[in-house]
């Protein structure tokens, strides 16, 4: 992965899911601290943060997120459905993977940020591929088991002492 060009793609509701509940052992990432963390550690050079569905009440996370160096993404919903779905972007997350693959866009590595099992065929497919990077679960206890049969070199903690050291608030 040292040799640049990868892309990450963030869960942002199972971020958020995964660190800010009092469950899982609250706390607070910094978005300008965890951007730089991903360029130095993973030489991320592009970050996609999707997020289900804009909210007028929540622009100044929005403009947070995007000051910090991540690429916005919102899942499209029908109007007329706006508050009765979840924000779920595991389809759109996937699509924009393929569609990367498909249109050999120039990248080297794909790293998830997500705890989330619908991603585990993805994962296998890219680790198959030769283009997977890591998938960086929010939290120990979040992580579906799914992926338990991943080689440590595929996966990491946020919440491990030393990363949470680096990119928390």
């Amino acid at each position: 992965m040292k040799n640049g060009k990868n892309c990450v793609f963030i869960d942002g509701q199972n971020l958020y899911m995964g660190t800010a509940k009092r469950e899982y052992g609250k706390w607070r990432i910094d978005l300008e601290r965890f951007r730089v963390y991903l360029e130095k550690k993973y030489y991320v050079e592009k970050a996609y943060y999707f997020l289900g569905c804009i909210q007028k009440e929540n622009q100044d996370l929005y403009e947070e997120i995007q000051s910090a160096g991540f690429v916005l993404v919102f899942r499209e919903h029908n109007t007329a459905m706006l508050g009765k779905k979840k924000g779920n972007v595991d389809s759109d997350i996937i699509f924009s993977i393929m569609k990367k693959l498909y249109k050999k866009e120039s990248f080297n590595k794909i790293l998830l940020v997500s705890g989330d099992g619908d991603y585990k065929q993805l994962v296998d497919f890219l680790i198959e591929e030769k283009r997977f990077g890591k998938i960086l679960f929010p939290n120990k206890k979040f992580a579906s088991s799914l992926y338990k049969k991943l080689g440590s070199e595929f996966f990491d903690y946020l919440d491990n002492e030393d990363v949470k050291n680096k990119i928390s608030k």
